[in-house]
């Protein structure tokens, strides 16, 4: 392998990230929570704010589907700071042996409008050369078009490029683009993956 560049993806790999950790806070039965989680504001909602939909339009529109959840509606963007719980360092410190040797890009699914608080937060991110986020772009992944517009905008090759992420549909999209790729599923070890491929 002729490896040059790495792109991480943010959310469960650099960053710990839930909106359990704001609602843990609020519900005091835990099944209605995961009702509220899966059924009124839930992952496929959620995408759609990083794909680009305002948050004002998607609270408002979601308030009205669902008005005897309006308060706790209001809060997922309103206190949506609280679930961003924190970094997640065993993987950060892994940025500042890499960016020794190969450029570091971001491709990430994110809401336009909340990733501002993320980067203001987190200096890590001063190491990447390049990010990519969903909400600007007004496409996500697994769509291969937005793996596309990073190579473009960055003049990668995806056969000299590792792509990580936590989502399995993401990396099959990567893979069948070319890229090599890093699976961070639950229990993997990113600096062993990472040492197994002589990158470390």
């Amino acid at each position: 392998m002729n490896i040059k560049n790495i792109v991480f993806d943010f959310g469960g790999v650099l960053v710990d990230w839930s909106p359990r950790y704001l609602y843990e806070g609020i519900f005091e039965d835990h099944s209605e929570m995961e009702y509220f989680l899966s059924t009124v504001c839930n992952d496929e909602w959620n995408l759609q704010q990083d794909k680009g939909r305002p948050l004002s339009e998607a609270t408002a529109t979601t308030q009205q589907k669902f008005p005897d959840h309006h308060a706790l509606i209001q809060l997922y963007y309103d206190e949506w700071e609280t679930m961003l719980k924190k970094d997640i360092p065993e993987n950060v410190k892994l940025l500042f042996r890499l960016n020794k040797n190969y450029k570091l890009y971001g491709l990430t699914n994110w809401s336009a409008e909340t990733f501002p608080i993320a980067l203001k937060r987190y200096s890590f991110f001063q190491q990447f050369e390049g990010i990519v986020v969903s909400g600007e772009e007004k496409m996500i992944k697994p769509d291969k078009e937005i793996f596309y517009v990073l190579l473009d905008r960055y003049k990668l090759d995806a056969n000299q490029t590792v792509f990580i992420d936590d989502n399995i549909n993401n990396i099959r999209s990567a893979k069948e683009i070319g890229f090599h790729v890093v699976h961070q599923g639950k229990g993997v070890n990113l600096e062993n993956e990472l040492t197994k491929m002589n990158l470390l």
